[in-house]
C-alpha cells in the first residue's frame, strides 16, 4: 500500500467525507483524481424494490458462498482493481481508502467458498463509504459464478438491518438494474442525501 504521506489533500479523510456529503466522488486516471457529480445518480433502493433473482436466491440457500464484514478491505480493493480493461483505483485511491477504513468510514463486504474463510482470497466482495445514513458502493468484483452478486445481496440486508436509507451506485448500469437500480436527478438526489445525513445509523 503507498504510504499515507502519499495521500493528496483532497483524498484525506476529512475532505473526502465532505465530497461524499455534497454528492461528489473521486476516481483515478494515469494518476489524475477527477472529481464527479453525474446529473442522474444511481441508486439501489433498500425496500422491495431491490430484486433477486430466483436462481441468486437458490445459490444463496444452498450456501455456496460465506460473507463476512470488514475482514479483508484491502484485498477487496486491489481485487475490484484487478481488470484486463483498466481501472479507476489507482494507488492514491488505494491509501485514501484503506486510510478511511482505518478511520471506520469504509467497509468492505467479501464472499468465500463455503468453509474457506480467510484462506487465500476471497472470490468476490463490495466495499464502500458509509457515511450517517448512506451507503457509497464503489466497486465489485468477483472470481466465480455469483460471488460478487452474493456479497452485494448481503450488504443491502445489512444497511436494510441498520438503518441506512440508501446505497449510492454512481451510475444505474444494465447489470445494476437487473437489481432494481434506479436513477434520481441530482437535485432529488441531493434532497434524499440531506436526509440520510441526519440519520445516526453505523454500519459496522
Amino acid at each position: 500500500m503507498a504510504g499515507r504521506g502519499d495521500i493528496p489533500k483532497d483524498l484525506q479523510p476529512e475532505n473526502l467525507l465532505s465530497a461524499y456529503a455534497s454528492a461528489a466522488f473521486p476516481m483515478e486516471e494515469d494518476g489524475t483524481i477527477w472529481w464527479y457529480r453525474p446529473q442522474r445518480r444511481g441508486l439501489l433502493p433498500l425496500d422491495e424494490r431491490f430484486h433477486v433473482s430466483r436462481s441468486l436466491r437458490r445459490t444463496i440457500r444452498r450456501g455456496a458462498y460465506a460473507c463476512t464484514v470488514n475482514e479483508a478491505f484491502e484485498r477487496v480493493m486491489r481485487l475490484c482493481a484487478d481488470r484486463p480493461e483498466g481501472t479507476w483505483i489507482g494507488p492514491r485511491m488505494l491509501a485514501a481508502y484503506t486510510h478511511l477504513h482505518d478511520a471506520g468510514f469504509a467497509h468492505s463486504v467479501e464472499a468465500w467458498p463455503a468453509g474457506a474463510i480467510g484462506e487465500e482470497d476471497p472470490v468476490g466482495g463490495v466495499y464502500g463509504v458509509a457515511l450517517a445514513g448512506a451507503f457509497f458502493a464503489e466497486s465489485m468484483f468477483h472470481r466465480r459464478t455469483d460471488a460478487g452478486k452474493v456479497a452485494l445481496v448481503h450488504l443491502i440486508e445489512r444497511l436494510r438491518q441498520r438503518g441506512f436509507a440508501f446505497c449510492d451506485i454512481q451510475w444505474a448500469t444494465p447489470h445494476l438494474q437487473t437489481f432494481g437500480a434506479i436513477e434520481l436527478p441530482a437535485d432529488d438526489y441531493a434532497a434524499l442525501l440531506g436526509n440520510a445525513l441526519d440519520r445516526h445509523v453505523r454500519f459496522a
